[in-house]
């Protein structure tokens, strides 16, 4: 018998089903694990040829929406894909908290993207600075030429920075080029831009230049959220002073301050999820610009104000498009979208910083109260009378029990449906 092996030759050739059979022979997947795989659900096998490599499958995750969002005085049902128990009721409670007063509003930058150029071996990089700088309208028309369609819809080259960098390899040039992306996420445009200046940038300087490339630190492209919440609405002072002492403690410390921003990202990707966003790109651009002060800093800030009343505020980058992309691809980002009903990838960006901005009052509160473990525990409750078989009212009796009993187990649910269904049975 041959050892298994992951040298498949050609195997991105295949279609769908051949590389399934494979990777069925490789793992020894059943016939029924077998066909779970292939159950694409909403999903063409086509369009998911078309996103990614060596497709043999879907994996479907729950799509909720979340609730009371009022957003620069706009009303918004926020479609989010997570997995995580209590996320969704939490921003949905989060939101209605804030509505008395007036919601939470949201203000997106330009939507300017930042492509790098790098450029080694430059004997004068302080002079060769002040050439390219010199050379900045001629290298931003090239870039431009890249995309009439964008800088026809208004956008397209904006300026040109260099910066002289002291590196393991020695000095280099670094050349930002600055480009305002419009409705898209710009990856792609300003990648392209960045290529075609490269040997320019070369001629001008002597150097040579390696990478042209898109930088997801986008600090020319944030959202700022802010928010009143009354004190009386939070559950009093106290509540306040507590939101507020948790908001210090991740500002004083980097261990607190990751699971902090982990909470305002618990929204944000969960809504870039359901859109088709590049999460992983907004994740590293908030971690990085968390990380600016050369310390890792919490994305937001909560304070109180001179009525007792609880103020937030959040600061974060947000490079997100509703056109190209998987956006525009995946059937279900395209509904998601037409549920927030936008019209721009600002105003798509001003509702995510106001979902995480939601999203980590949630979670300040529930820690400066009962502790962020009961929502989870509610949330658990009723999962498991579901798979105890419980439906309708039932579902909510069952986890009532349980949690008040302390008993949180799938072996008490099927206890409890038994004796709710014999009981009902008996009337």
């Amino acid at each position: 018998m041959s050892a298994k092996t992951s040298r498949i030759p050609g195997f991105y050739k295949l279609d769908i089903n051949e590389r399934v059979r494979k990777v069925a022979e490789f793992a020894g997947l059943s016939e029924e694990e077998t066909k779970l795989l292939m159950n694409f659900g909403n999903l063409d096998p086509k369009t998911a040829e078309i996103m990614i490599e060596n497709v043999i499958g879907a994996m479907s995750y729950p799509m909720a929406v979340a609730v009371n969002f009022l957003v620069n005085r706009k009303d918004y049902l926020v479609p989010m894909v997570i997995e995580e128990t209590s996320v969704v009721a939490a921003a949905s409670h989060a939101a209605k908290l804030t509505r008395e007063s007036g919601g939470i509003y949201a203000k997106a930058t330009d939507p300017v993207m930042i492509a790098q150029i790098q450029v080694v071996n430059v004997r004068d990089p302080f002079y060769k600075k002040m050439i390219i700088l010199e050379h900045k309208k001629e290298l931003m028309k090239i870039a431009d030429e890249q995309d009439p369609i964008l800088v026809k819809f208004g956008g397209g080259a904006r300026d040109i920075e260099v910066r002289v960098l002291d590196s393991p390899k020695g000095p280099m040039l670094v050349v930002h080029l600055l480009v305002d992306v419009r409705d898209a996420m710009g990856a792609n445009a300003i990648n392209r831009m960045a290529e075609a200046v490269a040997p320019y940038i070369e001629d001008l300087t002597g150097g040579k230049v390696y990478l042209r490339i898109i930088s997801n630190l986008a600090d020319r492209r944030l959202v700022r959220a802010w928010t009143t919440v009354k004190k009386d609405v939070l559950g009093g002072e106290d509540v306040v002073d507590g939101i507020v002492y948790a908001w210090a403690f991740a500002a004083a410390d980097p261990y607190r301050a990751a699971t902090h921003n982990k909470g305002i990202m618990n929204g944000v990707v969960a809504v870039a999820l359901a859109t088709a966003q590049d999460h992983r790109a907004i994740e590293a651009g908030a971690h990085a610009y968390a990380a600016r002060s050369g310390r890792y800093m919490p994305l937001s800030v909560w304070e109180k104000n001179e009525n007792g009343d609880l103020v937030g505020s959040l600061e974060m980058p947000m490079a997100v498009g509703i056109v190209g992309g998987a956006t525009k691809v995946h059937p279900i980002a395209r509904i998601a979208l037409k549920i927030l009903g936008i019209k721009t990838a600002n105003e798509l960006a001003e509702v995510m910083g106001a979902v995480g901005l939601a999203q980590n009052l949630a979670a300040l509160r529930a820690l400066a109260t009962e502790g962020i473990s009961r929502g989870h525990m509610e949330l658990h409750a009723r999962n498991l009378a579901v798979m105890a078989g419980a439906t309708g009212e039932l579902v909510d009796k069952v986890a009532e029990k349980m949690i008040k009993e302390g008993d949180i187990s799938f072996k008490r649910a099927q206890e409890l449906v038994e004796q709710f269904l014999s009981e009902k049975t008996k009337h």
